[in-house]
């Protein structure tokens, strides 16, 4: 096969046929594909960045209600993906996937368009200003409109960059350094979708009209589309070794608990694996057994009591989805700090002076998530091509740090982001003080720019937890389920929506029957928000101990292919960076 120069990692066309490895993939193929990524993100936070201005000020619901939906909505964009990811490595591979999704998804923001352009759809206002609250069938058109881009976005965000990283060769060293650069660059070009939503979109919404703001995102993803389908030629297909990944972890728990009073042998060899023959005619890698988790070894038994044993390689994938499970659910309070952005941010803002150099120009509140997405821009290259190079002297690890570092690093972040959020609305409730401000309607004589540091250093840290997390579960999934692995990333993003969902309507609910008054009202010149930042920044705190005992125990996969025309072992980014190939030698975390 290397002799004719097709790719090593068994890669096919559309049509199943083995692909040179000189004239498809790398970045010649993920050329069509970025495109994609920035005008899909400028849609999603074209929408997101000012919907919680939307429902309160053109459909009239309240403060926590908005947020509340908010976060529903985005918390479902970032779930479904887990649907997606599962049909996508069980049954139609990521291309297809995609396709049928990428339809659905244009389909939701055609709706969108309609539902903010069109009279009938809109709730009537009188010639006084007075405007009626949205009919609940305006209101279901809305939002049926909203979660048809998340059903969507279920097919579409688990499997384009996961196709995208399947461009690159793992058994190419060469191929294998530049998928390292991929991801970084390819946040990069998402996050430049949400600088052009956050500073050109929500500017247009507000002045020149929603219909407008929302028509230019969907014909921008119509268009990456097309271009999308442009580079078919030049893309490389996985191909599946499994028939149903997710079942096979079911079954290697099932056996698990089935065998759960036999006593497992002192020697692993003695545990049920294939030959290495079969290895070699399937082409799917070997995982080398662990002592993490040992008590899913019993899945492995082979004796006369289990007629039909798991293999090593088996129960070693389903550790690997345990070990990221455990690794995830460390990841939901960074992203419920996170929600903030288009939240409670958001309207924190719109109480502010938001004129400049006191003239007649208005910033509106939701463009400051911009400079979470340029601190973001700004902070990638440097990462790339000053931190990680400095680091690699330092360290000897190719990537700089290792990727629980990256995450651990980017957690530590976050709490400070909650203190300063803090800070800045103590100031601002002591300036309302001052001007004894009680009216929600009034200015607080304060400037908007008071919130910069917050979003600046949210950017920063997520350059450590957005690429970390994205790159971390991709590089850790089974082989056969790296589509469900990245779902890993945004089914955490989903759940921290709801989880702030969550939290606003219990804190919202407690400090009234408490004290009468709640720390998220209505009029947030007399509410609290400071003493929820706070609360935010205590949770963060307890939850990077946490990761950090846990990272502690973590042990990086380590899989080998035989046969291949290099004869060896093929280490992940992550053992690369650890510089561990020890069966079960766990990835000390050091902050």
């Amino acid at each position: 096969m290397e002799a004719k120069g097709y790719t090593q990692d068994g890669t096919v066309d559309l049509r199943g046929r083995p692909v040179l490895a000189a004239k498809t993939g790398r970045w010649k193929a993920c050329a069509f594909l970025v495109g994609y990524e920035a005008f899909e993100r400028m849609a999603f936070y074209g929408v997101a960045a000012n919907l919680v201005v939307y429902l309160t000020t053109q459909l009239h619901e309240d403060t926590v209600s908005s947020v509340r939906s908010v976060n529903n909505w985005s918390g479902s964009v970032w779930i479904t993906p887990i649907l997606g990811a599962f049909i996508a490595d069980s049954f139609f591979g990521r291309f297809w996937t995609f396709t049928i999704s990428s339809l659905i998804y244009v389909l939701g923001m055609v709706l969108l368009t309609l539902a903010v352009s069109l009279k009938s759809l809109r709730p009537s206002c009188s010639r006084d200003g007075t405007c009626n609250k949205a009919t609940e069938s305006q209101m279901a058109f809305f939002f049926c409109a909203l979660y048809t881009m998340a059903i969507g976005a279920g097919g579409t965000k688990p499997n384009i960059s996961t196709f995208g990283a399947d461009q690159f060769d793992d058994f190419d060293a060469g191929e294998k350094k530049l998928k390292v650069s991929f991801f970084n660059w390819w946040m990069f070009s998402s996050f430049t979708g949400g600088l052009m939503a956050t500073l050109g979109l929500v500017y247009i919404q507000e002045n020149l009209g929603w219909a407008v703001g929302y028509a230019i995102p969907t014909a921008g993803l119509i268009a990456s589309l097309l271009i999308f389908y442009l580079g078919t030629p030049n893309y490389r297909h996985k191909v599946r070794k499994t028939q149903s990944p997710a079942m096979e972890v079911l079954r290697v728990w099932a056996g698990a608990i089935r065998n759960r009073r036999l006593r497992l042998p002192e020697d692993s060899k003695e545990l049920y694996e294939l030959d290495l023959r079969q290895y070699v005619i399937t082409g799917k890698r070997r995982v080398h057994h662990t002592s993490a988790f040992s008590f899913l070894d019993k899945a492995a038994l082979k004796d006369e009591h289990c007629p039909n044993p798991c293999t090593v390689t088996q129960v070693e994938e389903a550790k690997l989805v345990l070990g990221m499970t455990i690794i995830w659910l460390t990841t939901l309070i960074p992203c419920t700090i996170f929600a903030q952005v288009n939240t409670l941010f958001v309207k924190q803002g719109t109480s502010l002076d938001r004129s400049i150099a006191g003239g007649s120009f208005r910033i509106p509140a939701a463009s400051l998530g911009s400079f979470v997405t340029v601190s973001m821009l700004l902070s990638i290259p440097l990462y790339d091509r000053y931190f990680v190079p400095y680091m690699r002297h330092r360290t000897a690890v190719p990537g700089g740090i290792t990727l629980l570092q990256r995450l651990g690093i980017g957690f530590a972040s976050h709490i400070l982001v909650t203190a300063v959020a803090c800070a800045v609305e103590i100031r601002r409730m002591c300036v309302i003080r001052a001007h004894h401000i009680v009216a929600p309607d009034v200015v607080v004589p304060m400037s908007i720019f008071w919130l910069l540091p917050q979003y600046i250093l949210l950017g920063i840290g997520d350059v450590f937890v957005a690429i970390g997390l994205l790159e971390f579960f991709y590089d850790q999934s089974p082989e056969d389920m790296q589509s469900l692995g990245t779902t890993f990333f945004t089914s955490g993003i989903g759940v921290g929506n709801f989880l702030n969902g969550l939290l606003v309507t219990l804190v919202d609910k407690l400090t009234r029957r408490r004290g009468g008054k709640s720390w998220i009202g209505n009029n947030l010149n007399d509410s609290h928000l400071d003493y929820y930042y706070a609360f935010l920044m205590g949770i963060s705190v307890a939850n990077l101990v946490v990761f950090v005992c846990l990272a502690r125990r973590y042990s990086y996969k380590e899989e080998t292919m035989e046969g291949l025309p290099s004869g060896g072992k093929v280490k992940t980014f992550a053992e690369m960076e650890s510089g561990g190939v020890g069966d079960s030698s766990p990835l000390a975390l050091q902050i």
